[in-house]
């Protein structure tokens, strides 16, 4: 894969090392997103078929992405939150079985990820979070972390929800040994794949998880206020977070919407967010979704390992911990400073050659995207050099 730096409008000073925090947005995106705006300066061009028609096509494109045979089990949300919380509030209903108390969470895990089951706790009896914890030792760190976790999957537990790759260092967690184990102890599997999909091939087949959920502002390289979920069949003839007019079972028939319905319409259409019909958003995340499907995350993967290799092995040699290759990702991972390399002397530097990334207590969090180029991390490289 060439480098694609060409499709984006991103400034040619900015080294721009930071998708895991958002994204920029090609042109072809933004211009779907300006036409979209500009469509509801003419309200009456919007017919009610368009209340349904984009949405589809978005989320057979999010399908084919995941490899889901079926898009109606697909929804559209706003947020990772929002799929967590309908997700919260439909195993609280139905899940009976007490022996079942064990909510297992990996350390340090994304907010989103975390307080949705603090509520399924206080709804549920006999209920607890078991947080697998990262290994104090740095060495075989991501290896002894994944071998904890499938310890932690027990008889007991009543689901495991996991970020395959860990949002603030790119630990990777092994999804197939995971699936395993939630298979053979009866565990739901719910994903957050937000800092995953989009950049890493994803096979739904294979994992088949109860639940996945993905915002869609970073590694899909759509809008903010956007986010895809597939249901598994545990969700079937659930209860959505919110009742909407469309929903409902005939909900295109707008003549008729005053004939309330107690149906819902088939799938996982009932847990679609309120104005899922968003005019400005679906047809960028349309156009997003093209581009990825175009360019295949397992290009993008091996475009971001081919990229990074050189200055990991630069950094590694300048006393940088990163993470062994097999359990990290290559498109995002954690740099951890030596004890002698202060941290506020790094970001003044990075700052001032408009180097862009995040910062995660003593540790870099880098990404890497298709529009990096070897002189982005040539740039970054350099700077963390000449601090050590």
């Amino acid at each position: 894969m060439d480098c694609k730096k060409d499709y984006f409008s991103l400034s040619p000073d900015v080294r721009y090392l930071n998708c895991a925090t958002m994204s920029p947005l090609a042109k072809t995106v933004e211009e779907a997103g300006i036409k979209g705006l500009l469509r509801k300066s003419q309200p009456y061009e919007i017919s009610s078929a368009d209340f349904f028609s984009l949405a589809e096509v978005v989320k057979r494109k999010f399908a084919e992405l995941i490899n889901c045979i079926n898009a109606e089990r697909i929804a559209l949300m706003p947020s990772v939150s929002y799929g967590i919380a309908t997700v919260v509030k439909n195993i609280a209903q139905k899940s009976t079985d007490k022996l079942k108390t064990d909510i297992v969470l990996v350390g340090e895990e994304f907010p989103s990820d975390v307080y949705g089951w603090h509520e399924l706790v206080e709804l549920r009896d006999n209920t607890q979070i078991v947080t697998v914890s990262a290994p104090v030792e740095l060495n075989n760190r991501g290896e002894v972390w994944n071998e904890n976790l499938l310890e932690a999957i027990t008889e007991k537990t009543l689901l495991v929800c996991i970020s395959p790759t860990h949002w603030a260092d790119g630990t990777l967690f092994n999804l197939e040994e995971i699936k395993n184990k939630c298979t053979h102890t009866g565990a739901l599997l719910i994903i957050d794949a937000t800092q995953h999909l989009g950049a890493f091939e994803f096979d739904l087949q294979k994992i088949q998880p109860d639940f996945l959920v993905c915002a869609s502002y970073k590694w899909l390289l759509g809008p903010y206020g956007s986010t895809l979920a597939y249901f598994g069949p545990y969700f079937d003839e659930g209860l959505p977070l919110e009742q909407t007019w469309i929903g409902r079972k005939n909900s295109d028939d707008f003549k008729n919407l005053l004939n309330y319905q107690p149906e819902y319409r088939e799938g996982a259409f009932r847990y679609n967010m309120g104005e899922y019909s968003n005019f400005i958003n679906l047809p960028m995340v349309e156009k997003a979704l093209e581009l990825l499907i175009e360019w295949q995350p397992k290009e993008i993967q091996e475009y971001a390992k081919n990229l990074g290799q050189p200055f990991i092995e630069r950094l590694s040699n300048s006393g940088y911990w990163i993470e062994n290759e097999s359990f990290r990702s290559a498109h995002m991972f954690g740099i951890r400073l030596p004890e002698n390399v202060k941290m506020e002397n790094i970001q003044k530097s990075l700052s001032a050659e408009k180097v862009h990334v995040s910062y995660r207590g003593n540790a870099i969090r880098l990404s890497i995207n298709v529009w990096n180029e070897a002189h982005d991390l040539d740039v970054f490289s350099s700077i963390l050099e000449a601090n050590q």
